[in-house]
């Protein structure tokens, strides 16, 4: 199930809304559970027995960890979960492009298995493995096996994140408290996310695939489209993240930021401190820091950090240009922590142009079909094989889609939050600011609905992950 579609929208979400709402307190984990592996199921019927025997695992090794922990039996258990939720990621997400290359390596001629992928695996196994590690390190085991299930397949963030710690809302999961303030809040954010994704990142992506069907290419269609899949890709995810943190707090539970305007960043470092923060730090506390971290030397750091990367870049897809992607990143970070950060503070105009020229490049190399095309398009931008500077389809597209470009660059930095700021200060500001919300939130919705009743509306990119 689509979280922009209507029959999320209009049926599923107000149903269970309400079920959770008149459900006691000690029934609200079963009908979240419930309603999770019913949204799970209604796109993904054939893959949720992967699911729901992955939190069976997690829930029986978790308990053998904590026995155990301060014994050898419970790290080898730590190892062994771990190692059995990586193998089902390995077989669904990577065989076909191991078996591939193997292919091609080796001469030999294996059938590939052309298993289909599972939806929101790579998250929640994700979350699966820091609980059981977190649990190694002495978090304690979730004796409640529907606590567990509630953390593991809750439909806000079931899908495409953000990845949720066990620790972070372990005491949410036993007790939580509701009141109108968090479920105005929920609603809000929700809507906002909603509208990132329908009314921007639907009307970027269109440019991009426009891009991608056009016959007369020029370096100005190739720089359009870099920009738009920057945008697209930003507030798809971005506008994800916001709607599950909205229905999180409808429910009670208080998820992490997973953005903080990236594109604002001064750096390649800070930019992953504000882009997809909850995979950097996963990443960051369960491979970084477990290698070494800074800890054992400036080449250790540097290989530890090339080890990060590559695993980055498989994660979000199996094939190649996701790896050249990671390592893209991988040697960028290098060059900052070597010199250029110094470099970069020295001109703050100058470090934003770097940090968004590159930003656009990584996104290229992202979206390209293979590295055939990630080299073509990269060219395109530089005007290499004697393409044109402009043409009449780039021309066409600028005019069509300008508004959505520019709203997308507006919506990318923190100016309408500053605005409604500096509004709300003012005598009366928040006193006009509590009155015009609503109106404007009522307003998206309807303009959201027209659109999804027109049928202008695709999965969240991230879902593919």
């Amino acid at each position: 199930m689509l979280f922009s579609s209507l029959s999320f929208l209009y049926y599923f979400l107000p149903l269970t809304i309400t079920l959770y709402f008149i459900a006691p307190k000690s029934l609200k984990n079963m009908v979240l559970v419930l309603a999770s592996l019913i949204f799970y199921g209604w796109g993904e019927p054939k893959h949720i027995w992967l699911m729901g025997f992955s939190v069976l695992l997690g829930y029986g090794f978790g308990l053998l960890v904590e026995r155990y922990r301060e014994k050898r039996a419970g790290g080898v258990c730590c190892v062994i979960s771990v190692m059995l939720s990586l193998s089902f990621l390995m077989y669904f997400k990577y065989a076909d492009f191991f078996l591939e290359n193997f292919n091609k390596v080796t001469g030999r001629n294996l059938p590939l298995l052309h298993v289909a992928l599972p939806i929101g695996i790579s998250f929640y196994t994700f979350q699966l493995i820091s609980y059981t590690i977190d649990v190694y390190r002495g978090e304690a085991a979730q004796k409640n096996l529907l606590c567990l299930a509630a953390y593991i397949t809750m439909f806000p963030q079931l899908i495409a994140g953000p990845i949720v710690r066990y620790s972070d809302i372990r005491e949410y999961l036993t007790a939580r408290e509701h009141s109108w303030s968090m479920a105005a809040e929920g609603i809000r954010r929700f809507v906002i996310g909603l509208a990132k994704k329908i009314l921007l990142a639907n009307q970027l992506g269109e440019l991009c695939n426009v891009f991608r069907l056009a016959d007369e290419k020029s370096v100005l269609f190739y720089w359009l489209y870099g920009l738009a899949f920057s945008l697209h890709i930003y507030f798809d995810f971005s506008g994800y993240s916001d709607v599950a943190i909205g229905l999180g707090r409808i429910f009670g539970f208080h998820f992490l930021e997973n953005f903080d305007y990236p594109y604002m960043s001064a750096s390649i470092t800070e930019f992953w401190r504000r882009w997809h923060i909850s995979l950097g730090a996963w990443f960051r506390d369960y491979v970084y820091i477990p290698l070494g971290g800074s800890r054992l030397g400036r080449k250790r750091q540097l290989f530890n950090l090339l080890i990060v990367w590559i695993l980055t870049g498989l994660w979000h897809g199996a094939a190649w240009n996701f790896v050249i992607w990671g390592l893209f990143f991988a040697v960028l970070l290098a060059v900052e922590k070597l010199w250029l950060l110094k470099i970069l503070k020295k001109s703050k105009v100058f470090c934003h142009m770097y940090v968004l020229f590159f930003v656009l490049l990584s996104f290229i190399i992202f979206n390209a079909q293979d590295m055939s095309q990630a080299f073509s398009d990269l060219g395109g931008l530089f005007g290499i094989g004697g393409i044109p500077f402009t043409s009449d389809e780039a021309v066409y597209s600028l005019r069509s889609f300008g508004a959505a470009l520019l709203f997308g660059v507006v919506g990318a930095t923190p100016v309408v939050y500053r605005l409604i700021r500096r509004i709300s200060k003012i005598p009366f500001g928040s006193k006009i600011v509590n009155a015009v919300e609503p109106v404007v939130l009522a307003a998206l919705l309807l303009v959201m609905t027209a659109y999804l009743v027109d049928g202008s509306f695709n999965p969240f990119l991230y879902f593919r992950f």
